[in-house]
């Protein structure tokens, strides 16, 4: 009987290494094809899987293989492309298909996917209970039809056979208005199969595209025509999103589809609306502040028909077909990262991976690109396109750098803001211009401290202060979340509290102070969380409703005002000072962006930075507009040296091994011997510390990261540097091996994770 059974492979949304074998029962085997939805079950649990292959040959005792419960019906089967992408996103980011798989599919979406199934089941058979009742009517009153017509055409009498074909008609006409109800019930059962077509998007959309524009549009269309990905380098207000929306409507009317991607939610709210008006109902708008149900539904609808979806990072993930196009704006931005859970990883690269299984063009925009971008365009993988004039014409914004140190010292200073910035700000506000201002923290304050013994609250679970939410009376940390009530004494000694350094909300505090007349709002994490506030906020300040807006790094992130003449970043130093190799470049990222809000519409805008360190490399790119391209590139060169010298990326692939757990003794000695492990697996000596570019491999660590203690748990990590040669693939595959053993053989229990290229 064994012989008779078929076999196949289902991949499951679990931390497996391995798919499970199962085998079809009598009747189910027709139905089940690669990428078919299965119920299963596993380890004691039911599960529903997608099918990875069939017709396998069992690795195992056939004994022990259980059957497939059932074909999950309703569910739409996963494409040959998720899989491949799957399989791609697994085998480079070092995780588990499963773990894509349940990121890809979570038990929600999958939950909600099979209740929407059945509901459309019962809709479905509900209006074909109703077309069987009116078509069994239409049956009787067409007898009656046919009645009358005999009797009509037997009549003697001319006034008998005029009342006979006048009772034909009325039945006739009742048949015509059941077939017009049976007509509508049926478009309505339809109606959710029937794709959407983008044969009624307009010729253009709606602006007329600039000489350096169009100049742009088409070297961007002749590396398309010759297969390369381009990376579209782009000043802050040049007009890259007009080039993103004229491809975009090209490759629509071509029956393609798109897809859109932008790092942050905010940036996409804003966006939505701008879009929406070209689009029409063909934009999807596809991030996590969306409902479930509404995520679900986005994802059944772009099954079939033409499609945009604008989205964050995890839309690369939802069922694509036909795409013709992807774009990644902002393409060096830190968001398109996922640190945690697994798969840990890039969008952007994950949408260079999804392109070439789709066989898709890809375009990379950006006003600031990644040292990686830069790396590939001058390593020939990759074509840059220079977009080096605004849209309007107008120049740069002019910067200015205030030196705290030297105005608080001549007394200069009111609070966070200087005198000079002060100034600055009431003459933008008399212009009826609006300010944008700048702190890196959230909260009223990121620490507090007690003026009589000097203690520092910090969170019991995690190894960072608690953070002063004034406004809301508490002390809060932002990693675990954990918050207690603010009373403003010291719980040691009953000392009082004391404010160190300042977040937004005391930012916001102060200018509400210094500029009574003005309206004033905060744009941050907090204000984020609550439903609808942030795109209240971002819609008033576009509609000129605030005057000074504050908040974090999200005000950097792709909005455009056309009021908006002042941008300010109070404490800039918090940008410089990370324990990161990319500091220096995501700061210069953060602030060029910064400065490219400022001035959109043909007036010049003015960037304020205040700083106690004025000479500091990253400054200087700013302190002439005129010398400043010289100067950019001679940064980025010098950062490029550095990293090649160091063997850091671009020129080599990163992969941390994170390791977490309850007891910091036992955390410790497990990093040091698995960092042993690793450097034996590789032949490197305890010396191997050493880094550069030459080495093959190299092994930093065991080392505890700036917060090492998260959420009860402590943290170490080891740090491996993979040289970009042939071997590259090989030693990943090597290291990932050595550490699933090591975690294996001490029963670590999910303790350890790889990050590969981490931000």
């Amino acid at each position: 009987m064994s012989e008779k059974r078929k076999y196949v492979s289902v991949i499951l949304p679990l931390k497996l290494e391995w798919e499970p074998c199962y085998y079809l029962p009598a009747g189910i085997g027709a139905d089940v094809v690669v990428g078919t939805r299965v119920m299963v079950r596993f380890a004691g649990k039911s599960y529903v899987g997608a099918v990875s292959a069939t017709g396998i040959v069992p690795e195992v005792d056939e004994r022990k293989i259980m059957p497939i419960l059932s074909v999950v019906e309703g569910l739409p089967p996963v494409s040959r492309g998720e899989l491949e992408l799957w399989r791609f996103v697994a085998d480079y980011y070092l995780c588990t298909i499963g773990e894509v798989y349940k990121a890809a599919y979570p038990s929600l979406k999958i939950g909600m996917e099979m209740s929407r199934a059945r509901q459309e089941e019962r809709r479905k058979s509900l209006i074909d209970k109703k077309i069987a009742a009116l078509q069994s009517k239409k049956e009787r009153i067409l007898a009656s039809v046919r009645r009358y017509a005999d009797l009509a055409d037997k009549a003697k009498r001319e006034d008998t056979r005029a009342k006979y074909l006048d009772s034909r008609q009325r039945f006739l006409s009742q048949s015509e208005e059941l077939e017009q109800e049976i007509a509508g019930l049926e478009n309505s059962r339809a109606a959710h199969d029937t794709p959407l077509s983008g044969s009624g998007l307009p010729d253009n959309a709606g602006f007329a595209l600039s000489g350096p524009q169009k100049e742009a549009l088409e070297k961007i269309k002749e590396s398309f025509a010759a297969g390369k990905p381009v990376l579209l380098h782009g000043v802050t207000g040049s007009g890259k999103t007009e080039i993103y929306e004229t491809l975009a409507l090209e490759t629509l009317k071509q029956g393609r589809n798109v897809l859109y991607m932008v790092p942050e939610i905010a940036v996409s709210r804003q966006l939505e609306e701008r879009l929406r008006k070209v689009f029409g109902r063909l934009l999807y708008a596809f991030h996590s502040k969306e409902t479930a149900a509404r995520r679900q539904e986005i994802a059944s609808e772009i099954r079939s028909g033409n499609y945009i979806v604008l989205g964050t990072r995890s839309a690369l993930f939802l069922p694509h077909h036909d795409l013709g196009m992807i774009v990644v704006d902002e393409e060096h931005d830190t968001s398109y990262k996922q640190d945690a859970p697994a798969p840990r990883y890039n969008g952007r690269d994950t949408a260079l991976m999804l392109a070439r299984i789709m066989g898709a063009e890809v375009l990379l925009g950006t006003a600031t690109p990644s040292l990686e971008s830069l790396y590939n365009c001058r390593s020939g993988r990759m074509d840059k396109v220079d977009l080096n004039c605004r849209y309007f014409g107008s120049a740069d914004a002019d910067v200015e750098i205030v030196d705290t140190r030297a105005e608080r010292r001549k007394h200069g200073m009111s609070g966070n803001f200087s005198f000079k910035l002060i100034a600055h700000i009431n003459e933008a506000l008399a212009q009826g211009g609006q300010v944008l201002i700048l702190r890196g923290r959230r909260a009223y304050s990121p620490a507090v401290q007690c003026s009589a013994c000097g203690d520092i609250p910090r969170c019991p679970h995690c190894n960072v202060p608690l953070s002063w939410h004034r406004q809301e009376g508490i002390l809060l940390c932002h990693y675990c979340g954990w918050r207690e009530p603010y009373t403003g004494k010291c719980l040691k000694c009953g000392g009082d509290l004391e404010p160190l350094g300042s977040g937004t909300q005391r930012i916001e505090e102060e200018a509400s102070a210094l500029f009574p007349d003005a309206r004033v709002a905060r744009l941050d994490g907090d204000t984020a969380m609550e439903a609808g506030r942030e795109a209240e906020i971002i819609r008033d300040f576009a509609k000129k409703n605030i005057d000074i807006l504050i908040g974090t790094q999200i005000l950097a992130k792709g909005f455009d005002f056309d009021g908006l003449s002042l941008v300010a970043v109070i404490q800039a130093d918090s940008l410089l000072g990370q324990q990161d190799f990319r500091a220096d470049e995501r700061a210069v990222q953060l602030l060029e962006q910064f400065r490219g809000r400022s001035g959109r519409r043909g007036d010049k805008g003015l960037l304020v930075i205040q700083t106690s360190q004025p000479d500091h490399p990253v400054y200087n790119v700013f302190k002439s507009s005129d010398e400043a391209p010289d100067t950019k590139v001679g940064l980025v060169d010098s950062m490029m040296g550095e990293r090649y010298s160091f063997g850091y990326p671009p020129f080599a692939r990163i992969v941390n091994v994170i390791l977490k757990d309850a007891s910091e003794a036992r955390v410790e000695e497990m990093s040091r011997e698995l960092a042993l492990a690793i450097r034996s697996a590789f032949g490197i000596s305890v010396a191997g510390f050493v880094q550069n570019a030459t080495m093959p491999v190299s092994v930093l660590g065991p080392y505890p990261p700036t917060v090492d203690r998260q959420a009860g748990l402590y943290i170490r990590i080891v740090r491996v540097s993979l040289r970009k040669d042939k071997a590259l693939s090989a030693n990943k595959k090597k290291l990932a091996e050595v550490v699933r053993r090591f975690d294996s053989e001490n029963a670590a229990n999910g303790r350890i994770a790889l990050d590969v290229d981490p931000a």
